[in-house]
This record gives C-alpha cells, sequence and structure tokens, in this order.
C-alpha cells in the first residue's frame, strides 16, 4: 500500500508516517516547507521521501498526486492556531488551507481514485449542552473560523468523493509541536500557581495512538465519520493539567476558573466536546488506550 500523507511537519503527520513505515507500507510525505522541517528525532518520518506542497494550489496538488498515484491520502495538513484564525488578515488563509485546499485533496483522490482519510475536528460543532456528539449529527453554528474552516472541509470530501474517512478528533498532544502539556508543564516550572478553564469539557488524544488508528482504518473500506480520541471519562482541561502535574511531580498549585473568567482567548471555545466512539468498536476497530495512559507514555517519549 502506497500512502500520501499531508502534513508531515506536525504533530499527527510525523506519527503517521513513522506508523505507515513501521508496519512496511510505501509512505511520501508532504508539507508547505521546502523540505522536512519537524523534529529531527531519527525516526523513519525524518528519511522518508518528502515532497513541497502548496494545498492552496489546485495544480500543483494535482500535478503530485497524479505523479504519485497513491492508494490512500491521509491528509493531515491544517491551520490549526484557533485564536490567530479570528484575525482579520489570516481569515482568507485559513480557508484556503482548510476548506479550499482540502477540497483540492479531494479533487486529486477522485481523479487518481484513492481513498482519503480526512481529519477533522470536535470544533465543527457548536459546543453546547452535554450530550456526546455522535459521529453523525448535523453540524449547524461552529463557533469560531477554524471550526468553520474545517466544516467546510468535511463538505468537500463527502461531495467530492465516496470512498472517504472523516475523523474528528480533540485535544491533541504529540511529540512533534507545541501542545497543552508541554505549555502547562514549562508553566508549572516556573509559577508557583496556574489557573487553568474547569468548564470546558472533552478527552485528549495522542497522536502517536490516533496515528495508529488512522493506519488501521486505511487498511479496510469501512468508510464514514468517525471520532476518535483516547479513552477514558470526560474531563476538563483543568482535571488534564491536574493528571500531568500529578504524573510529572509537580506541586504547582492549579486554580480552577470558568472560561469567561479566564478571558484570554480571540476564539470562542467549545463547552461541550465529549465525542462519542462507540462506533469504532462497531466498526471493528481498535479503540485508543485510557488517556491517562497516553500522558505516560507521552511523557517518557517526550523526555521532559
Amino acid at each position: 500500500m502506497k500512502v500520501f500523507v499531508t502534513g508531515v511537519c506536525g504533530q499527527l503527520g510525523h506519527d503517521v508516517m513513522n506508523e505507515l513505515i513501521m508496519r512496511g507500507y510505501e509512505g511520501v510525505g508532504s508539507d508547505i516547507q521546502p523540505v522536512y522541517s519537524g523534529i529531527q528525532d531519527g525516526s523513519a518520518v525524518t528519511k522518508a521521501p518528502y515532497i513541497s506542497l502548496d494545498i492552496t494550489r489546485p495544480e500543483m496538488t494535482a500535478e503530485v498526486i497524479g505523479q504519485i498515484k497513491p492508494d490512500v491520502i491521509i491528509h493531515c495538513a491544517a491551520w490549526t492556531a484557533v485564536d490567530a484564525a479570528e484575525e482579520e488578515e489570516n481569515k482568507t488563509k485559513v480557508y484556503a488551507i482548510n476548506a479550499e485546499g482540502t477540497k483540492h485533496i479531494a479533487d486529486a483522490a477522485k481523479a487518481a481514485d484513492t481513498k482519503m482519510v480526512y481529519i477533522s475536528t470536535d470544533y465543527v460543532f457548536d459546543g453546547q449542552g452535554e450530550r456526546p456528539w455522535e459521529p453523525d449529527d448535523k453540524c449547524y453554528a461552529p463557533l469560531n473560523v477554524y471550526g468553520q474552516s474545517k466544516l467546510d472541509g468535511e463538505l468537500a470530501v463527502t461531495e467530492t468523493l465516496e470512498r472517504y474517512f472523516i475523523v474528528r478528533t480533540a485535544w491533541v498532544f504529540g511529540l512533534n509541536g507545541k501542545n497543552f502539556i508541554k505549555t502547562m508543564i514549562n508553566a508549572g516550572k516556573t509559577h508557583d500557581t496556574v489557573c487553568v478553564v474547569n468548564d470546558q469539557i472533552g478527552t485528549p488524544t495522542y497522536t502517536l495512538d490516533l496515528a495508529r488508528l488512522l493506519v488501521d482504518m486505511a487498511e479496510t473500506e469501512k468508510y464514514g465519520y468517525y471520532h476518535a480520541t483516547n479513552e477514558g471519562s470526560y474531563i476538563s482541561w483543568y482535571d488534564f493539567c491536574k493528571e500531568c502535574y500529578r504524573q510529572y511531580g509537580l506541586e504547582t498549585e492549579v486554580i480552577p476558573v470558568t472560561t469567561e473568567d479566564y478571558g484570554l482567548s480571540k476564539a470562542k471555545r467549545p463547552f461541550n466536546s465529549r465525542l462519542n466512539k462507540e462506533k469504532l468498536i462497531q466498526a471493528g476497530f481498535q479503540p485508543l488506550p485510557i488517556w491517562q495512559d497516553a500522558v505516560s507514555r507521552y511523557l517518557k517519549e517526550a523526555g521532559l
């Protein structure tokens, strides 16, 4: 199986490429940078074939994918800076990458007769209520530019292709890039107290675990919408931070605050990021390990 992976300089794309190569598949990575610019950890992704690709250019996208002729495209590339997406000067670029760029990938996948895995987000929902979101729930009124752009990307895939997986995830952390755990541990090392919101509820996702699932999916034809995060109880960011500090051994006091009191974000954040993942099991896929175990493994791998 030959797999083309976008966004390999990011957290998830990095792990997807390593997972593919570990299983003996042929992986070709891409990102917008001229050369691979992720962490130089000596893993397989740093030595794998790499192509510089600007997915906002439809002709270039079609040419690259047409030449590679992959069996599967795993589309991890995205604008993920949620607050920066709200800035007027960035909005056009956000939609160009997340919506139009995804449409270009889907068009190229159709022309190449290949299946596609698209990584989406809990932000496509309005973030209200307490009921866990189902994979086949209709998405209305995302709260911010990032969420709307990712929903537009979903629609571009479903309107273009028949053979697709749309995998929504949340609260992502991985080795290759910035994430909540790194940020909070660094803050905990230099502060006696930190304030963390306790009214946004969801579950974290370790990219190493998600990458395994995405490759599992790519091996099948069990198409459709799925939700994927690590298993375990639904928690707040406050709970997440407390557990990270406990495992790391930090005694920094964590103070719970409301989103309104925290008040630092330009973009509205969803209060309800609960994702129902039962469809994974129904389809025969192995669920991700519990999130506490994922944190433990991440801390060891990251060497924090």
